[in-house]
């Protein structure tokens, strides 16, 4: 596990990205993207866990030009407010930029197919790289405000896959609706629904994670990658 530093697409300056390797020749790359909470312990975890499948493993530091190397933790009121701050400080189409320079870093490091997933903000973030990068395979977790973004689902040219909570606090169930109705004919979307979930079942520790739904979104994650990554 170590820290590199990548440089911006255009120009502006240089941030950091976790990186986790695995014992022998890496399958591929995956690229993971933060929740609004930056690069804290979960997301190291979902990074090691990646490595231990045998992926090289980056999770970029999207809130750089914010507050750089920023680290929160959820299950605090006052830490989760902060998140929600940074939230509508950030530049999505930065936030991009900065993961096709990682996805580029990950292919020269690896020199094979590179994946992403993220979660909350990123799992918006990894629908809006299905759209506009040539990530080899994306994945999203409660991904928000898909609804608006249903107009790039043309430029989704590689399999995503989305994980749906049903009782998500921040994606309600029209907004549901409106992403099944928007992508259940698209030939490269999987959608998968999580009934009674809230949003963040998935993290790696903390009161939002839910044990059984986190598990099988995690293995229909793993097979996903399996297939389209390596």
């Amino acid at each position: 596990m170590a820290t590199i530093t990548i440089e911006s697409l255009d120009g502006s300056g240089s941030f950091q990205a976790y990186r986790a390797d695995p014992d022998g020749s890496p399958r591929g790359a995956i690229v993971v993207i933060q929740e609004v909470f930056g690069i804290n312990p979960g997301i190291r975890r979902k990074c090691d866990a990646l490595a231990a499948k045998g992926y090289t493993a980056f999770a970029p530091d999207l809130f750089w030009r914010i507050e750089p190397g920023i680290e929160l933790d959820p299950d605090i009121p006052e830490q989760l407010q902060r998140g929600l701050d940074l939230f509508g400080q950030f530049d999505q189409d930065k936030g991009i930029a900065d993961i096709e320079a990682t996805i580029r870093a990950a292919r020269a490091a690896t020199g094979g197919k590179v994946g992403v997933v993220g979660y909350c903000l990123g799992g918006r973030l990894a629908y809006m790289t299905a759209a506009r990068t040539d990530s080899d395979a994306s994945v999203g977790y409660y991904a928000v405000g898909i609804d608006g973004l249903l107009s790039e689902k043309h430029g989704i040219a590689n399999p995503l896959m989305l994980h749906i909570a049903g009782d998500d606090g921040f994606v309600s169930k029209e907004v549901q609706a409106k992403m099944h109705e928007g992508l259940d004919d698209h030939p490269r979307v999987t959608l998968h629904d999580y009934p009674g979930e809230d949003h963040g079942f998935a993290t790696e520790m903390g009161k939002r994670r839910s044990e059984e739904a986190a598990q099988l979104a995690d293995s229909r994650t793993e097979a996903f990658f399996a297939t389209h990554i390596g």
